[in-house]
């Protein structure tokens, strides 16, 4: 299966709105970081799924090259997808786990690294679907699909 990223799709101006969407993904999770509005480990995020899944408005797979190969992952992933389909969960994958956990300061309070291969980010209040930021991301998802990619691949860039 070709996997191409919205970028390489749609052409004209595609890096600016790429780079738009990675701001916006950062703007989103520094947002929701400090609210208590993330969920973070792929158990985790499956237990928050099955709890409370209208309370999530984004659902987050990241990967780096050693990931690919690493089958239980995909399976996790694949399950985790088909239910935010099946719920109406916007899905990203991420590549560059090492800038997600920048973003997210991706240790827990013992200094032991955090799973961030599965990321919720869930609304604080009704005001959170008001939030541009959150609003390009839904709309760079709705693009996606209606190319037939239904879980579209943001690469983060080094900072």
């Amino acid at each position: 299966m070709c996997r191409m990223t919205l970028e390489e799709l749609s052409g004209e101006n595609a890096s600016e709105r790429m780079a738009s969407v990675v701001k916006a993904l950062e703007e989103v999770l520094t947002a929701a970081l400090p609210q208590g509005c993330i969920t973070v480990g792929v158990y985790e995020a499956a237990k928050s799924l099955n709890v409370d899944p209208d309370n999530v408005v984004l659902c987050l797979l990241a990967t780096d090259e050693d990931d690919v190969q690493d089958v239980a992952l995909q399976i996790h992933f694949t399950l985790i997808q088909a239910f935010c389909c099946e719920n109406d969960i916007n899905i990203l994958r991420v590549n560059n786990m090492r800038r997600l956990a920048e973003i997210l300061e991706g240790v827990k309070p013992g200094g032991e690294p955090m799973d961030l291969h599965c990321v919720l980010v869930t609304k604080p209040q009704p005001s959170a679907c008001d939030d541009p930021a959150l609003s390009k991301l839904n709309r760079f998802c709705k693009d996606s699909r209606y190319l037939d990619q239904w879980v579209p691949v943001i690469n983060l860039p080094e900072r």
